[in-house]
């Protein structure tokens, strides 16, 4: 597998199980527990980088079904006044965003990573990436988040991807399959699908990120809201790591470092 470097971190391979901390600056977010508001983001970071996570994902703007839009100004003041707060702080950041305008702001702060979901479906974003040089995590998707619907199509969405970043010159990237109820042609049982046969994804020789931590199909299997949905997203990731995830984007850091550090005691036996 060919491993990407996130600030020095090698990520893949025989690397060690990583995890990103997902910090949303988005008051719409499926999950509120989540919203840190932006005076409390450096010292939510330091807690989740304390409690075993590598990597800090911040985003602006909630992408989950039927919430409420804003417009790229907003999600870029939001973002911009949270990159401020941690700029110095020596912590791995990366950037949940699929818009090249606030990409641009990003770029003006210590930041350490891309997370695209709109898989390079931006050419304009794409070599934004190239010309930084830095590494990014692209979802699989044909030209919007989310429109690839079943384990066939996913597979063609991520060589598109492959494709792009060739195009583009950009080398050292995770994979995303993108599991998530991201339009309304997407069902459950797509998810599950994809969750079952995550380990297909291998064969494009690219880390791979594994992102449920309390999604909607895990909630209606377990008939629960987003705040009862941990113990449903363990199980689930335990699962995408013996099937070959590299990293795992959470809200519930410490929680999923216990089930990453019991998943590598059991696999390498040490």
């Amino acid at each position: 597998m060919q491993h990407c470097v996130v600030n020095g971190l090698p990520i893949g391979g025989s690397a060690p199980v990583r995890i990103m901390g997902v910090i949303n600056c988005s008051m719409e977010s499926f999950y509120s527990g989540s919203f840190v508001p932006p005076e409390a983001v450096q010292a939510k970071a330091v807690e989740m980088t304390e409690q075993g996570a590598t990597i800090i994902d911040i985003g602006a703007r909630s992408t989950a079904p039927n919430t409420q839009q804003i417009s790229g100004k907003t999600e870029a003041e939001r973002i911009e006044t949270a990159l401020k707060e941690m700029d110095g702080s020596g912590i791995t950041v990366s950037v949940d965003t699929t818009h090249p305008g606030v990409l641009a702001v990003c770029l003006k702060h210590d930041i350490h990573l891309v997370n695209d979901i709109g898989g390079f479906a931006s050419d304009a974003y794409a070599q934004m990436v190239a010309d930084s040089r830095l590494p990014a995590v692209l979802m699989a998707s044909f030209s919007q988040p989310g429109d690839a619907v079943g384990l066939d199509a996913t597979i063609r969405a991520l060589s598109t991807v492959t494709e792009r970043c060739e195009r583009a010159g950009v080398t050292d990237y995770i994979l995303d399959p993108g599991v998530g109820i991201w339009t309304p042609l997407r069902s459950v049982n797509d998810n599950w699908e994809l969750c079952s046969h995550f380990d297909v994804f291998q064969r494009f020789n690219r880390p791979l990120l594994a992102a449920i931590s309390r999604k909607t199909f895990i909630g209606l299997l377990l008939n629960k809201p987003p705040e009862d949905r941990l113990y449903g997203s363990l199980a689930v990731t335990l699962m995408l790591l013996l099937k070959g995830a590299s990293l795992i984007r959470t809200h519930d850091v410490a929680a999923t470092a216990d089930v990453v550090k019991v998943y590598e005691r059991m696999v390498n036996k040490a």
